[in-house]
């Protein structure tokens, strides 16, 4: 007990290392469209998304479901992704927020414009 905490305090959740490797362990079952498909979506999720942890697991888990579901029942990819990659990937990663520079930045205006209003403006 006390080395397999050592070793996630050191090497981080084990739990979570698991579940990284389920999940490409069956991503990588997909038809190589899909599969590619999907990759470049990690590309550009994991660069705007959450980060790490918790939110980026459950976020690559869906978005595997999404592309394993769609591929059982032969959904051509642009029916998935639509004519716009990008604002299907966008809008996907809404669902998403916890843990996203972006996302982080985004409240980070948001607070500082509420606390400048709140202080009043001056002409």
């Amino acid at each position: 007990m006390f080395i397999g905490k050592m070793i996630e305090t050191v090497a981080g959740s084990l739990d979570g290392k698991r579940r990284y490797r389920q999940y490409k362990s069956r991503t990588a079952k997909l038809p190589a469209n899909y599969r590619a498909a999907l990759e470049a979506l990690e590309r550009y999720l994991m660069c705007f998304g959450p980060g790490t942890g918790e939110s980026l697991l459950h976020m690559l888990e869906e978005l595997g479901n999404l592309f394993e579901q769609s591929a059982a029942d032969g959904t051509p990819i642009r029916a998935i992704v639509g004519e716009h990659p990008v604002e299907f990937a966008d809008e996907f990663l809404r669902n998403y927020p916890e843990g996203s520079w972006i996302g982080k930045e985004r409240a980070r205006l948001t607070d500082a414009i509420e606390t400048i209003t709140r202080e009043g403006e001056t002409p």
